[in-house]
């Protein structure tokens, strides 16, 4: 019988240790330690079919497989992706239960099937009934799927080398274990250890893998974070309780860029695409309340109208308080005091709470003067004229600084019938072209309140 030790690992970065300690010396996390029992000689590693060495390759003989790229037929899919699908690469998405993960990776292994792409779905969570049961209603039934109900990582994989899919979907990550490991599925061990092997198996044999992960209650993808590391894409699927509206985004990608988003909507017959992100983002909006103006922001290569609100109020605490929803907490306080100190808005003693509507985010300083615009005219009552935009990044001495990409600003709030828009003058100076929409330029944050009006 094998000799067993016990051993602790970081649930936050893998690091282990052979006695429990308060503070991971990996990543200085506290309290993130678990006990784990491996065996004392580990066995050779199973269930991986037997694939030639890997030799020395002279760089100009090797193919740029990542080139290659499949389309799922969903674009906002594709979008967040970099383009579709890349062949031998492994993408791990996260999101709160219920959010639509399996029902968007079981809509792009339709898209994938329909373009000759055999995909193998396996649910650890699910029987293949339940699976199929949601596939009838998605209007999901290509041939090209097989449906797997299976949680042993060995049998997976053989199934996988027997049926040598295109895309390979694991549904979810934590419920797979390997017999190799005496840790129990979801422990920090066989996450680690079941998903390397799943990636190195798709990028020996040209597989596709897709993996499900469970979020925390902090919203971070449960397991150590060596998971996040291991793959190629991470992508999040966000969304409010109770709002029909999902995001999903990507904070990690190798073949292409993170800053893109997509945006679905859940309906009865699965997720559908929103073609007009900025109209879902203002539909529900009131033009004659104090406090709240439309920013015309950029996420990626897309621009997008959102709705920043502001509500300011007397506060009755020895310290005010600021809340902030969508936007960097940081950059309120510091607006907060560049109002107070270079534009003369006293927000010493009042409640400050800021709201980006619909459940994005905005981190880029270009919001700072629509911030600006939006708190003061909370604190003064006074409601911003229908039909203005506001943008621009706000210095310390409170003037108005240039922000990259204002004609792609410019022309999507002219496509959704703004008809005044509040710039910074260096980036209404650069202009090469007339915009049907009246332009006001300034130069100082006391300016862009004047000149975004209200009454």
């Amino acid at each position: 019988m094998a000799k067993v030790k016990v051993e602790f690992a970081c649930t936050a970065c893998g690091t282990t240790s052979p006695k429990w300690v308060g503070k991971c010396p990996g990543c200085g996390e506290w309290n993130t330690f678990v006990e784990e029992v491996s065996a004392a000689q580990p066995r050779q590693r199973g269930g991986l079919p037997d694939f030639p060495a890997s030799k020395p390759v002279p760089l100009a003989e090797v193919s740029d497989t990542a080139a290659v790229r499949t389309t799922c037929g969903i674009a906002e899919f594709d979008r967040v992706t970099g383009g579709g699908v890349v062949s031998a690469a492994a993408d791990l998405l996260g999101g709160d239960p219920g959010i639509g993960k399996s029902t968007i990776l079981l809509q792009a292994a339709r898209g994938l099937a329909r373009q000759g792409k055999p995909v193998l779905y396996v649910s650890g969570e699910e029987s293949e009934a339940q699976v199929k049961l949601r596939a009838s209603r998605l209007g999901v039934a290509d041939g090209g799927i097989y449906l797997m109900s299976e949680t042993s990582l060995e049998r997976i994989l053989s199934a996988a080398g027997e049926l040598s899919p295109a895309v390979m979907v694991v549904d979810s990550i934590q419920t797979v274990f390997s017999s190799d490991l005496p840790g129990a599925p979801g422990s920090v061990g066989q996450v680690r250890e079941c998903a390397a092997r799943l990636v190195f198996f798709g990028k020996k044999a040209g597989i596709s893998v897709f993996l499900v992960g469970h979020v925390t209650k902090e919203g971070a993808i449960a397991g150590p974070r060596v998971l996040e590391h291991i793959v190629d894409t991470v992508l999040y699927f966000e969304g409010e309780k109770g709002h029909p509206y999902r995001i999903l985004k990507a904070v990690k990608n190798r073949f292409g860029s993170t800053n893109e988003i997509g945006v679905f909507e859940m309906r009865a017959e699965g997720l559908t695409e929103v073609a007009d992100p900025s109209g879902m983002f203002l539909s529900e909006r009131s033009g004659d309340t104090s406090g709240t103006l439309v920013f015309p922001a950029i996420e990626g290569t897309r621009p997008l109208l959102v709705e920043i609100q502001a509500l300011v109020s007397h506060s009755f605490l020895p310290m005010p308080r600021r809340t902030a929803l969508g936007v960097d907490f940081n950059r309120v306080i510091l607006m907060c005091a560049i109002l107070e100190r270079k534009a003369g808005v006293g927000l010493h003693d009042q409640d400050v709470f800021v709201n980006v509507a619909g459940g994005i985010r905005i981190d880029e300083p270009a919001a700072d003067l629509a911030l600006c615009c939006a708190l003061a005219g909370s604190f003064r009552d006074r409601v911003v004229p229908p039909g203005t935009a506001v943008f621009g990044e706000v210095g310390l001495g409170g003037e108005v600084r240039a922000v990259p990409m204002a004609e792609m600003r410019l022309n999507e709030a002219a496509k959704m019938g703004f008809s005044r828009v509040v710039l910074p003058a260096s980036n209404a100076e650069r202009l090469g072209a007339k915009f049907p929409v009246e332009l006001q330029p300034v130069r100082h944050v006391k300016e862009a309140l004047s000149r975004a009006g209200g009454k």
